[in-house]
């Protein structure tokens, strides 16, 4: 008999609502802003602007897909799905990572291009809808930041699109500033590149976070070595094997073992206490222990014999 120790987690319909009204709050200054972008881009000529109102585009789009995930999330298990929708918010993540990364190489070849050609850019709009839109940014970037913890990727994806906004805000605003100064209009797209970098390598980290979630990795921060040590410790174990640790979302881990229990011990306390164990050094896993009797020493064949037998 298998001892679960399915413990409390803090993902009820409060926190689910006070996560949707941060993305909310988010979408609409995103979206309200971005056409406000799109039109100083023209009339200025900033190619920083236009791409900056490109990532924000990506980031409405990015909020509105966080957004569905999570209200998915909340539904309940069905037969079916008997660990319910949570991880739709891991393939939100995944999708807003590649777009995000899709849309900073756009910005890179755009602004290579821009190389070959000279543009007249007006720099004194350019730097007002960027100040304007660093501030949009850091507002939306606090209010996802309120929500989000380390371990929620969804959250975490719609924070970095936000960022990335917040970073091609900043680009803008030095571009504006040297083209002012100094009448250096390739600094528009010298400051594109640079900053479509850092969110190619932001792109990369989402990606591997959210992969490595996908691929039944163990969560970050346990030690799987200690934690077999820590079973096999245990009072009445004398063994351990088909050990898993793996997480349905970045803040839900879930372990799993099978225990071969010592002669006299009683299979179902041995579970018992192995699963309170964890719990006491991993608070909020889903822990199911399968206690095993150990096989009698005179079943077992020498591998000698075994060998001779089927010659």
């Amino acid at each position: 008999m298998a001892d679960h120790a399915h413990h409390g987690h803090d993902h009820g319909p409060g926190r689910a609502a006070a996560g949707r009204r941060r993305l909310v709050i988010a979408l609409v200054l995103t979206a309200s802003f971005m056409v406000v972008e799109i039109v100083a881009g023209l009339i200025s000529g900033s190619l920083a602007l236009i791409s900056d109102a490109g990532h924000m585009l990506t980031d409405a789009a990015a909020l509105g897909l966080a957004i569905w995930a999570q209200g998915l999330g909340t539904r309940p298990r069905s037969s079916a799905k008997t660990f319910g929708y949570r991880r739709a918010e891991i393939l939100a993540a995944a999708a807003n990572g590649i777009v995000l990364g899709a849309t900073a190489i756009a910005v890179i070849v755009e602004a290579v291009r821009r190389f070959a050609s000279s543009r007249s850019i007006q720099g004194g709009p350019m730097l007002a809808v960027a100040a304007a839109g660093l501030v949009v940014n850091v507002v939306s970037a606090v209010v996802l930041s309120r929500g989000a913890s380390g371990h929620d990727l969804n959250m975490r994806a719609a924070a970095a699109h936000v960022l990335a906004d917040a970073s091609g805000s900043v680009a803008a605003i030095v571009a504006a500033v040297l083209i002012l100064a100094f009448g250096w209009t390739i600094a528009d797209a010298v400051t594109s590149i640079a900053i479509s970098g850092l969110i190619l390598f932001g792109s990369w980290r989402l990606l591997r976070d959210t992969t490595h979630v996908l691929m039944e990795g163990a969560p970050p921060g346990i030690d799987v070595a200690a934690l077999e040590r820590l079973v096999r410790a245990t009072p009445g174990v004398r063994d351990v094997h088909d050990l898993h640790v793996s997480s349905i979302v970045g803040d839900a881990p879930v372990i799993t073992a099978h225990v071969l229990v010592n002669d006299g011990a009683h299979g179902v306390e041995v579970a018992r206490d192995v699963g309170r164990r964890i719990d006491a050094a991993i608070h909020g896993a889903h822990v199911t222990i399968q206690p095993e009797a150990s096989p009698p020493e005179s079943t077992l064949l020498p591998v000698e014999g075994l060998i001779r037998d089927r010659r």
